[in-house]
């Protein structure tokens, strides 16, 4: 069996939307969705509320086959270099899950999947994600079904956003890529939108993609699905 590929991106805003459409196009010239990490509001007083050009692109792009993920409400740190959920416990986190989702519906964007902003979450927000009707949350390494509690082990590696940025680092993922899908695992890769205007960043992320198809993983999103309903019964013996 061949792996999956699951592209996502994060921090698209009116001032990164250009360089994450041009990025976007050349995923769909490779038939590659992509999962979209979106926020409420983001660094330097941005609203997503008052952006409606990215609200109509994302609008777009959902009905066109890729992922809405909710990546957070506002970015907050808890703790210096800590992500927005890494250590809130259930209370604080129901308060930030019920705020950013109010907003995503005001917008029709709602969705319930969720990637916290740096990819770790504190045992508070795993206990207030079901009970706001989320349904998926993908961690730093693994995926989890929030209703059926199972976990798939994989690591998302990236560029930006809590991620490396630099020569190296980028060299380092498309080695990490090649692994996992030669490993038929999934390949699991995040770029910051601000990121793809530097011509490495987006080479390495390119590269990464194109070696991951090569080992034929299936190009996939976050998403979660129901069970199929049993619609015919065997016989009794």
């Amino acid at each position: 069996m061949a792996g999956e590929l699951i592209v996502s991106i994060s921090g698209i805003t009116d001032r990164t939307l250009a360089d994450a459409d041009a990025f976007r196009g050349e995923l769909t010239a490779r038939n590659v969705p992509a999962s979209l990490l979106v926020a409420p509001r983001q660094k330097s007083g941005y609203r997503l509320d008052r952006d409606a050009h990215t609200v109509e692109w994302l609008t777009r792009r959902r009905a066109e086959g890729d992922a809405l993920v909710l990546h957070g409400y506002d970015e907050a740190a808890t703790k210096k270099r800590r992500g927005e959920f890494a250590t809130l416990q259930a209370h604080e986190a129901n308060l930030r899950l019920t705020g950013a989702d109010r907003v995503l519906e005001h917008l029709g964007l709602r969705t319930r999947l969720f990637a916290a902003p740096g990819w770790t979450v504190s045992p508070g927000t795993l206990t207030a994600l079901p009970r706001n009707g989320f349904r998926l949350v993908a961690e730093l390494g693994g995926i989890t079904d929030l209703v059926r509690g199972t976990t798939t082990r994989t690591r998302v590696v990236g560029i930006g956003e809590g991620f490396l940025t630099e020569t190296w680092w980028c060299r380092t993922l498309v080695l990490s890529a090649e692994r996992t899908a030669r490993r038929e695992g999934t390949v699991r890769l995040a770029v910051a939108a601000g990121q793809l205007r530097r011509p490495g960043s987006r080479q390495a992320m390119l590269d990464a993609v194109d070696l991951a198809l090569l080992h034929r993983c299936t190009p996939a999103v976050y998403r979660w699905a129901p069970k199929p309903a049993l619609t015919d019964v065997p016989d009794a013996a």
